[in-house]
């Protein structure tokens, strides 16, 4: 009991550990209130899960330099060997940088802050997630595709590590496909109705969607693998 008490508080210390869990906790909120969304206890879930969400966009205003970090650290990627996943990283890198900014523009407009419309803005900044979000499926995709080769081309004879640490990578990589997808399913819900299924998926659909790639980035997080989202 120490012990998970002692994890769970090692998680909310990092700043990465608890927007993982506000995020799988708003996405729950959802999932559940959406179910139930008629009830009174229903859409006092939604009410929890709408200032979860506002909590991480404010946060989210202090990570554009982190962002800026990592971005300058990868550079153009010299140390891939892989030509096209060198060039999608950049490219995931360069709409991830731009998200912020349209976020934080986005959230100071509906707070009375800037006095313009932010319709455009988060419409920009979820255009920008969603790319974000088809280059990590591509980059992993692309991955996966090179360890099966690899696999292939590897004996029985290799040593059980070296099998172990293959699968434990290609499992990782099904793991972020399957967290970019199920984030992309909403990206595209809060795009302007009439962009394929903008704004038609129900509540509890967006709580699912959203509550699949938490978990998943939780776990990835705890076995040291990557998954982000937003």
């Amino acid at each position: 009991m120490a012990g998970a008490v002692c994890a769970v508080v090692n998680v909310l210390e990092s700043y990465r550990g608890r927007d993982r869990l506000i995020r799988t906790l708003c996405y729950s909120c959802q999932l559940i209130g959406g179910v139930g969304e008629e009830r009174c206890g229903g859409r006092r879930l939604l009410i929890v899960a709408s200032q979860l969400s506002h909590c991480r966009t404010v946060l989210r205003l202090f990570d554009d330099l982190s962002m800026l970090a990592y971005s300058l650290q990868y550079g153009l990627g010299k140390k891939e060997k892989d030509g096209l996943i060198r060039w999608i990283s950049v490219l995931g890198n360069i709409c991830d940088q731009l998200y912020y900014p349209c976020e934080h523009v986005a959230w100071a407009a509906d707070a009375g802050v800037l006095h313009i419309k932010s319709d455009k803005w988060w419409t920009a900044s979820t255009a920008l997630w969603a790319l974000s979000l088809l280059v990590g499926m591509i980059r992993s995709l692309r991955r996966l595709i090179k360890l099966k080769r690899s696999e292939g081309e590897h004996s029985e004879n290799d040593p059980p590590k070296n099998r172990g640490e293959m699968k434990f990578q290609m499992r990782s990589e099904m793991l972020c496909i399957i967290g970019c997808l199920s984030d992309l399913v909403n990206a595209i819900h809060w795009m302007p109705p009439g962009f394929l299924w903008g704004g038609s998926s129900p509540m509890w659909l967006v709580g699912l969607m959203g509550t699949i790639s938490s978990v998943i980035g939780i776990y990835q997080t705890a076995v040291g693998g990557s998954s982000a989202g937003v």
